[in-house]
């Protein structure tokens, strides 16, 4: 997940709401975008459940993934301008109910066609909610507390694919899929009434233009960063929305295996988040390579170890360690492309990373449809490996 940009100038509330209060209100925060992590990547654990209910390919059946990020990479700039002098707290309210609502739509859905639309929702939700909601930790605390408060927030991102994931993957085995989408509506209608209760008024100021945007792109550091994300992000989704039924297919674990392996994945992740966030500060473009290398190589080589448990998940460790550092690194390559523009910037980096999840559910499941999972393993591996090169080449100064 990109840097949420701060479309609002700090104004401190906590002097007057208290220490308790304020931080219950970062709580809500977070528990809102680990819900929105959740539910953005939640098919990728049912993706196999889903296609067979409705009786669709796993390519089909990954459109579940592709609208959200075409719909967020739409909404993030278009939700920011348009809802630029609006209060804050109300906005993120609407889009948490309208995060519930689409968890619910899905859970009863009786035709494929309204899951989608489900899914559009949930597209409207991320791109405005992450445009808006994660730079608000320093109008909610005191600013010395400001950098723990967005830690925390964004501790939510790793936390969706650690336990998340995993959990609706779980319940959807024991209940059905339905009921996994269920439980997120429950969840995200719990979320809405701590953000009405916790959120003090947040009154718009500085709002972000398109004109900011468009300027943005003129520069050769912005437009090598979105190359650079571009092509990660893409190898990544590309084939991890297709590894469940890679592990069914080529692996050949059963359903309860497949949630141990993505739990497995997810602490991974985690923990290469923290790695790379400690390395990146100091050495950008050896840990942005090197997460693309890892990841590239971890799927090159999972059709071939990938046929055996042991082989499979040692793999997906590699993967989950690689990819945690990507967010953080793409973030940073992006923050110092822009510094004199980092509201514009982190506008401009959600849109484009939303854009490439869904490009890469697209095109990972043309290849699955009409080839295998284990080629959507290579063809993502032979992406990531493409942009380690082009890390490897670059001789930016600053940027490496």
């Amino acid at each position: 997940m990109p840097a949420a940009p701060a479309v609002t100038a700090p104004t401190d509330t906590s002097a007057a709401r208290g220490p308790l209060v304020s931080w219950l209100a970062v709580t809500a925060l977070t528990l809102g975008i680990f819900s929105i992590v959740t539910t953005e990547i939640l098919p990728i654990g049912l993706l196999t459940a889903i296609a067979a209910d409705f009786r669709v390919s796993d390519g089909t059946a990954g459109l579940m993934m592709t609208l959200p990020g075409l719909l967020a990479a739409v909404a993030a700039p278009t939700v920011t301008v348009a809802t630029a002098r609006l209060d804050r707290r109300l906005m993120l309210g609407a889009l948490t109910l309208l995060l519930a609502l689409a968890n619910f739509l899905a859970a009863a859905a009786p035709l494929y066609w309204l899951v989608l639309l489900s899914r559009v929702l949930v597209g409207i939700t991320i791109g405005g909610f992450w445009s808006i909601g994660v730079g608000l930790a320093d109008r909610l605390v005191r600013p010395e507390s400001a950098p723990r408060a967005t830690a925390l927030i964004f501790s939510a991102v790793p936390l969706g694919s650690v336990l998340g994931v995993p959990a609706g993957t779980f319940l959807g085995d024991l209940a059905g899929w339905r009921a996994a989408f269920l439980a997120m509506g429950i969840l995200t209608t719990a979320v809405l009434v701590m953000l009405m209760l916790l959120l003090p008024p947040l009154p718009a100021v500085r709002p972000t233009r398109l004109t900011a945007l468009r300027a943005l792109l003129r520069g050769a550091r912005v437009r090598f960063s979105l190359l650079t994300t571009f092509l990660i992000v893409l190898a990544h989704f590309g084939a991890y929305t297709y590894v469940t039924p890679f592990l069914g297919e080529v692996t050949r674990v059963g359903p309860g295996l497949v949630t141990v392996f993505l739990l497995v994945y997810g602490a991974a992740g985690v923990l290469g988040n923290f790695l790379g966030g400690a390395a990146v500060a100091r050495r950008p473009r050896a840990t942005f390579g090197a997460a693309a290398g890892a990841l590239s190589g971890a799927t090159l080589l999972l059709p071939v170890f990938g046929r055996w448990e042991p082989g499979a998940i040692a793999l997906l460790i590699v993967w989950g360690l690689a990819y945690g550092a990507v967010p953080v690194s793409s973030q940073t390559w992006f923050a110092r492309s822009a510094p004199r523009s980092p509201e514009a910037a982190s506008v401009l980096f959600t849109a484009s990373f939303q854009a490439t999840i869904s490009l890469g559910a697209l095109a990972g499941g043309l290849v699955v449809d009409r080839a295998s999972p284990s080629a959507v393993m290579m063809l993502g591996g032979a992406t990531a490996a493409l942009m380690a090169v082009t890390v490897w080449r670059h001789r930016a100064g600053r940027a490496g």
